[in-house]
């Protein structure tokens, strides 16, 4: 049994602002994000190597809010994070801040393999990546149109007031940007393994970081429990420790991977939060959740389990 689970971002997903070619586009870029990691599974590749191809698979698709298309800042730039975590050893590596790698998630990777460290944030994981050999780009690299219109409407008022941003954020969804990236997946030999990446949200300012970088809270992955990969408004995933709760409540609370989601996100909807997790357990249950109107999403499996949506 293998299998990989995506996601790319949570939020009011509104039916009737998204046109049917929109719909297609972020559906094919799901699509295309699962092939990239399930062939390494097909092939006997590990979950680490899968979760990491398909981030990078969405990281470069400009649609989605990581990479390539990512979110800008009060500044206009893009200040990216990422993490992932290896569910048989419990080695994770993260970063955070970034403003000229390429594929963030790559990074992560190299801190996890090649450094005795967890975290690096800013312009010393940028001196690391360029010792490392990791690709660096402009920050223009990562600018799209839509993602300067919506800074624009942003800071021009038609979003909210300053005041109501700095106590909610931006609206959620498609338009907003409360986007991330994420994978989970189950290899062949049992182990499993989860990835996230995201600009963050539309506007943030003082250097703000989410959760999708934070271990615990939008990154886990633990044979013992399961892996997990969250997106939306990371203040409450923070909080909430979501990604870590989940997978402890099947280690010492022994219940399902099903049960262990509905608990977490019903608690953090008490505190406010909205958003939803893709989570995966060894014994190959595979959990797609979340309490906003839609989460974009996918899961291929070699029992024959193929599908992408949005909506409930």
């Amino acid at each position: 049994m293998f299998a990989i689970a995506i996601h790319g971002g949570a939020g009011t997903l509104s039916r009737a602002g998204t046109s049917a070619d929109q719909e297609a586009a972020y559906l094919q870029g799901l699509e295309s994000a699962l092939d990239a990691g399930y062939s390494l599974l097909h092939e006997g590749g590990s979950s680490l190597d899968a979760v990491t191809a398909a981030v990078v698979s969405l990281e470069d698709n400009p649609l989605f809010n990581a990479g390539r298309g990512a979110v800008l800042s009060r500044d206009g730039l893009a200040e990216l994070d990422a993490s992932i975590m290896d569910g048989a050893t419990l080695a994770a590596g993260a970063v955070c801040g970034l403003r000229h790698i390429r594929n963030p998630i790559t990074l992560a990777r190299r801190v996890m393999d090649r450094s005795p460290h967890v975290m690096l944030v800013g312009e010393g994981a940028e001196d690391f990546a360029r010792n490392q050999g990791v690709e660096l780009v402009s920050n223009e690299y990562f600018r799209t149109d839509i993602r300067q219109r919506q800074l624009h409407r942003l800071l021009q008022g038609a979003a909210e007031k300053e005041n109501d941003l700095l106590a909610h954020g931006p609206a959620s969804g498609i338009d907003a940007g409360m986007g991330t990236v994420g994978a989970v997946a189950l290899d062949a030999r049992g182990n499993v393994a989860a990835a996230t990446s995201t600009g963050g949200m539309t506007g943030k300012r003082w250097g703000r970081v989410g959760d999708s970088p934070i271990i615990g809270a939008g990154t886990y992955a633990s044979n013992g429990g399961c892996a997990v990969s969250a997106t939306g408004h990371g203040e409450y995933f923070i909080r909430a420790v979501v990604a870590h709760d989940i997978s402890a409540q099947m280690q010492y609370a022994k219940l399902t991977l099903a049960e262990s989601v509905k608990n977490t996100l019903a608690r953090m909807k008490a505190l406010g939060g909205n958003g939803g997790v893709v989570a995966i357990a060894p014994d190959g249950e595979i959990v797609l959740d979340f309490n906003s109107e839609g989460m974009f999403r996918g899961v291929r499996s070699s029992g024959g389990r193929r599908e992408v949506s949005i909506y409930r």
